[in-house]
């Protein structure tokens, strides 16, 4: 029974972008790109609409909560490719939590007068374990509550945006303040992050009404509407707060961007609203991450562990996913988590973006938007990699790291533990 209608499935892409990754990312674009802040984020944008169709195209011919596992699937079959992107996928679900935990905790230290490291790591755990035993406790309070934490994060967007244009000084945008090309393109690319969860439309497609329709114009209007709110907070952001201000309040820039037009009173609404944001990320994230690895592991391509299940809450899921992220967040800073973020999903949307060109026939795609996204997420990749292995080679050896735990994985469990087990299962079969 299909039972989401075009808003509702609009609603799934906004709340999985404006998620806690405009909270996360906004003072590290600034850092890059200076007054050219709304440009990067345009720039990453249209990455993103141009992978969102080969996302309308790959959903509406296959319809599964699968998602972008599914299409990969599809493309490429069962090998090492599509069993090693499944782990990253499940990977980089984790590093978006981890992105949101870090948020959590900036926004939260702005509460407390005296900081510390032990605070930091005590607001990242807290902001993960919480949302993990509401998680365990109950799972129908993520999809109620999920709705109505939408609304107020994107109302509260626009009402800063409102309250913030009269404030806004142009001239910092010139052009005289903007940093190289290259930079703004980086700067766009590490933000990236911020516009991954329109994909989450796809996890969906089997409950949405008129897929054929509805699907394309989720994907669409989704991507087009963040990419709106996004270049306008970057506009007030910019605008209405020196950029030495801005630096001093990076990681949580957003609220510092309130105070112009409402002062102490704005920031304070700000960060609230960043921490019921960056929460309700978590939560939902590891709702979605939980059953991700559910269904994998049911289709035989993750461990049996993950497939463990107590009143339709995929239990060692949450656990498993809660550990990782605990580890990760508490482990690498808020740049190299983004960076790393970033990198993850331009990878597995290149993939994605070159299924969709494989079977371009099967689901009606032109062979040149399909093209031209995938030389988009490759050529954003790319920049992103070699920005990195200049600035912060650590967050290359951490994401090459990613890499190779997928490969190994898939070559070790996929290609011996799991061909182990269908060999028996077969065997099994035959003899009865």
């Amino acid at each position: 029974m299909r039972s989401i209608g075009l808003l509702g499935a609009i609603s799934i892409g906004i709340g999985g972008m404006v998620g806690g990754g405009i909270f996360a990312v906004l003072g590290e674009a600034v850092s890059l790109a200076h007054g050219a802040t709304a440009l990067a984020f345009a720039i990453a944008g249209l990455v993103a609409i141009f992978t969102a169709y080969s996302y309308a195209k790959l959903s509406v011919a296959y319809q599964s909560s699968g998602g972008t596992v599914t299409f990969i699937d599809k493309a490429f079959g069962d090998n090492i490719l599509s069993g090693s992107v499944n782990f990253m996928l499940w990977l980089s679900y984790l590093v978006t939590i981890s992105l949101y935990a870090t948020a959590f905790a900036s926004y939260g230290a702005t509460f407390f007068t005296h900081q510390s490291t032990f605070l930091t790591h005590a607001l990242i755990s807290g902001a993960i374990l919480l949302p993990a035993i509401i998680n365990l406790v109950s799972a129908s309070f993520v999809g109620k509550s999920e709705t109505i934490i939408v609304v107020i994060k994107v109302s509260l967007l626009i009402f800063v945006i409102i309250a913030g244009a009269s404030y806004v000084d142009t001239e910092r945008m010139s052009p005289d303040h903007w940093s190289s090309p290259l930079s703004i393109v980086v700067a766009g690319m590490i933000i990236f992050v911020a516009y991954e969860g329109f994909e989450l439309i796809a996890n969906a497609a089997e409950d949405i009404k008129n897929p054929d329709k509805n699907l394309p114009r989720a994907f669409y209007a989704s991507v087009v509407i963040v990419i709106l709110l996004y270049v306008l907070i970057s506009i007030i952001t910019v605008g209405s707060v020196s950029e030495e201000v801005l630096m001093k309040a990076k990681d949580y820039a957003l609220a510092e961007a309130a105070k112009p037009a409402l002062g102490q009173t704005g920031f304070v609404i700000v960060s609230s609203a960043a921490l019921l944001s960056t929460f309700s990320a978590i939560n939902a994230t590891i709702y979605g991450n939980a059953r991700l690895g559910y269904k994998i592991a049911k289709d035989g391509k993750l461990p049996h562990a993950l497939m463990s299940s107590k009143n339709d809450v995929p239990f060692n899921g949450v656990i498993y996913t809660t550990l990782f992220s605990l580890i990760l967040a508490n482990s690498i800073d808020l740049t190299e988590i983004a960076i790393i973020g970033s990198a993850s999903f331009l990878l597995i949307f290149f993939i994605v973006n070159i299924s969709a060109y494989t079977l371009r026939t099967e689901i009606h795609a032109s062979a040149f938007i399909t093209i031209v996204s995938t030389l988009l997420t490759l050529s954003a990749l790319i920049t992103l990699m070699l920005h990195t292995y200049n600035s912060n080679p650590h967050a290359l050896i951490i994401f090459a790291t990613f890499i190779l735990i997928s490969l190994l994985f898939e070559l070790i469990y996929g290609r011996y533990v799991r061909g182990q087990i269908f060999q028996r299962k077969y065997r099994n079969t035959h003899k009865h």
